[in-house]
C-alpha cells in the first residue's frame, strides 16, 4: 500500500510503499539564505530502497536531491549560490525562497480503500484521509501545496500552486512521481526567466526540475529517444530522457526515467543533462531561450519520473517513459 505521511514537526512528508520508503519531501527546509531555501525531494530511494539522489554535495551546496530549481526569475535567484551575469560567477544578494503556505488534504485514488486509512468520504473512488495521512493500495496518492516565491530583499513575486501525484508499479520494480507547477507573477511587471545560457554561457541551459545523482552514478548511461550515450547529449531536444547508474557497495543498478508533458510550452524539452563531473538532469524550459511571464499571468509546467531498480535498456527506459508521461 502506498502512503503519504506527514511527520509530527510539520517539516516533511514521507511516501512510502510497503514498507520501503520512496522519498522524504523536506517543505520546510532549514538551509541558509545563500542556498535558496526551498522544498526538496531527499532521499529519493527504489523499491528496492536504492537511494538515487545527492543532498548538498560539497561542489554545490544548494544541490539538494529533486527540486524546483531557477537560478533566473527576472533579477533573482531561486537556484542558490552565485549568478551568472557579465561573463562569469558572482555572488549577489539576490538568492531568494521559496516558502511553504499549505497543504490541501491529501488524498488517494483507491478502488478499494484500506480500512485503516480512516476515510472520512469517498466519492467516485476518492478517499481523504485525516491525520496528514492518505493511503492507496491500488491507484494513486496525491496532495497539493500553496507556496509564495520571495525574494532577498522579501519581496513576494510569484504564488506557486504545487501537485505532487505518487504510485507505484510493482510489476515493473519501479515507482512514479508527478509534479505540476503553476506559477503566477503576482507582480506589477513581467518576470523574465532563463539561465547561465541566456546570460552568455553555453551550454549552462539548467533550471527547472533539477535531480542530482549520487557519486557513484558519475558515469552513467544517458537514454533519449534514438540515441545512448553521455554529456554529448546536453542540450538535446526530447520527449523524455533516462538516466542509467550503478551504486557502490552492492554494485545493483538503477535507472530514473523523466518525462515531458506535451502540454508545456516548451515541450519537446531541451534536456540539462551531465554524466561527468557529477549526475544530473533537468528538463529545462529556459534553456537557451528567455520566457516572460506578464503581471498576473501564470505558467504551467508539468513532468513524470520513474524510478526503477534495474539497467533498463533503451525499450525499457520507453516503457517507463509512457508510464511516466502518463503521470505529467
Amino acid at each position: 500500500m502506498m502512503t503519504l505521511t506527514a511527520d509530527d514537526a510539520g517539516a516533511v512528508l514521507t511516501a512510502t510503499w510497503d514498507g520501503q520508503d520512496l522519498f522524504h519531501y523536506v517543505y520546510q527546509p532549514r538551509d541558509p539564505q545563500l542556498e535558496s531555501p526551498r522544498p526538496y525531494f531527499h532521499p529519493l530511494a527504489t523499491l528496492g530502497g536504492d537511494v538515487v539522489s545527492c543532498y548538498r554535495p560539497h561542489d554545490h551546496v544548494w544541490h539538494k536531491g529533486l527540486a524546483l530549481s531557477l537560478p533566473n526569475v527576472g533579477p533573482d535567484n531561486f537556484w542558490g549560490g552565485p549568478s551568472f551575469h557579465d561573463g562569469g560567477y558572482v555572488q549577489l544578494p539576490n538568492d531568494g525562497a521559496m516558502r511553504h503556505q499549505a497543504f490541501d488534504q491529501p488524498s488517494a485514488t483507491d478502488s478499494q480503500p484500506s480500512a485503516t486509512d480512516d476515510p472520512v468520504g469517498t466519492t467516485d473512488d476518492e478517499a481523504s484521509a485525516t491525520d496528514g495521512q492518505a493511503g492507496a493500495n491500488d491507484g494513486r496518492v496525491r496532495v497539493t501545496e500553496t507556496l509564495s516565491w520571495i525574494t532577498e530583499a522579501g519581496r513576494p513575486v510569484i504564488s506557486e500552486r504545487r501537485q505532487l501525484t505518487v504510485t507505484a508499479w510493482p510489476a515493473e520494480q519501479a515507482w512514479g512521481l508527478g509534479f505540476e507547477t503553476v506559477l503566477v507573477n503576482t507582480t506589477s511587471e513581467s518576470i523574465v526567466f532563463g539561465s547561465p545560457t541566456t546570460e552568455g554561457r553555453p551550454n549552462a541551459g539548467y533550471g527547472g526540475l533539477f535531480w542530482r545523482g549520487p557519486r557513484s552514478f558519475t558515469g552513467g548511461r544517458v537514454t533519449v529517444p534514438g540515441a545512448v550515450g553521455g554529456d554529448e547529449l546536453m542540450g538535446r531536444r526530447a520527449p523524455w530522457l533516462a538516466f542509467t547508474g550503478q551504486h557502490d557497495e552492492h554494485g545493483r543498478w538503477s535507472t530514473l526515467v523523466f518525462a515531458d508533458d506535451p502540454a508545456n510550452f516548451s515541450f519537446p524539452s531541451q534536456w540539462f543533462v551531465r554524466s561527468t563531473p557529477f549526475a544530473a538532469v533537468c528538463p529545462a524550459p529556459f534553456f537557451d531561450k528567455t520566457h516572460e511571464l506578464p503581471a498576473g499571468q501564470e505558467l504551467v509546467l508539468r513532468y513524470g519520473l520513474a524510478i526503477a531498480d534495474g539497467d533498463r535498456d533503451a525499450s525499457g527506459c520507453a516503457r517507463l517513459a509512457e508510464l511516466a508521461g502518463d503521470l505529467a
